[in-house]
């Protein structure tokens, strides 16, 4: 069968973001998506009002019950709400080495609202920065996870807390006209890409981009190449994509 991802993410109601947009993505860049879900939230397209998280043993009962059942090749997680799912999720990457890890370091909804405690997921996220083979925060989640506020010097921290490779999203930056992503490998710039900005807010822009390019990981791509297939194909879906609410956040049309 086709190579796995694993997800480790929580459930949007609204379809827009987390596993649904893990489970979209990863189709649609030619792999499957296996799913250990973090949490059950309570949220629309524009908000989020609440969560559950799932127990540290559930979670890695969902986990360990596919592993040996199907070919994974590729870990990603996005949301995982608590310190106790964070540990869970080191503790199940030290025991299969092997896997690639796609880290998109998610503290808090787009939309607005708490997806946990961010002052405590920082300081734990420490743990995952070196067991991945990549991480994709924007620019908001980058500041808070070194404390620093230049980009430059945010990007050289995260190198020096383990990472591997890092690709920085700047959606969040103030450029009106374009954003530009910039990918560095061992602390060195190896690729930047420019697109145009697009109007309005985009709910599970990042999980789609993060998710895709783990399935382009898992069918064989080299990450220079996965990344920018994955920021050519979501240019496309977010242009693409659909309005639930006049003025609202829109949902990218992955299909």
């Amino acid at each position: 069968m086709r190579p796995t991802v694993l997800c480790f993410s929580g459930l949007d109601p609204s379809g827009g973001a987390g596993l649904q947009a893990d489970i979209e993505a990863i189709g649609q860049s030619g792999a499957h998506a296996a799913i250990a879900c973090t949490a059950l939230t309570v949220q629309n397209s524009q908000q989020v009002f609440g969560f559950e998280a799932t127990s540290k043993q559930l979670l890695l009962a969902q986990a360990n019950a596919v592993v040996g059942d199907l070919p994974i090749k590729v870990v990603k997680s996005g949301m995982l709400g608590t310190t106790d799912n964070i540990a869970a999720l080191a503790e199940f990457l030290r025991e299969h080495p092997d896997y690639l890890y796609v880290l998109d370091p998610v503290l808090v909804a787009n939309s607005g609202g708490s997806l946990g405690d961010q002052a405590t997921l920082v300081k734990a996220f420490v743990e995952l920065i070196p067991l991945a083979s990549i991480l994709t925060p924007n620019t908001v989640e980058l500041r808070a996870l070194t404390g620093e506020m230049d980009i430059e010097k945010a990007t050289t921290k995260l190198f020096e807390m383990g990472a591997q490779a890092v690709l920085i999203k700047g959606g969040h930056e103030a450029t009106p006209d374009y954003i530009r992503n910039a990918l560095y490998v061992n602390g060195e710039r190896i690729a930047e890409s420019k697109c145009p900005r697009l109007d309005g807010e985009y709910h599970g822009s990042g999980c789609s981009l993060a998710s895709f390019i783990a399935g382009r990981l898992a069918v064989g791509d080299n990450l220079k190449s996965a990344v920018q297939h994955a920021e050519i194909w979501l240019f496309g879906v977010l242009k693409n994509a659909e309005t639930p609410v006049e003025g609202g956040q829109k949902i990218p049309k992955r299909f």
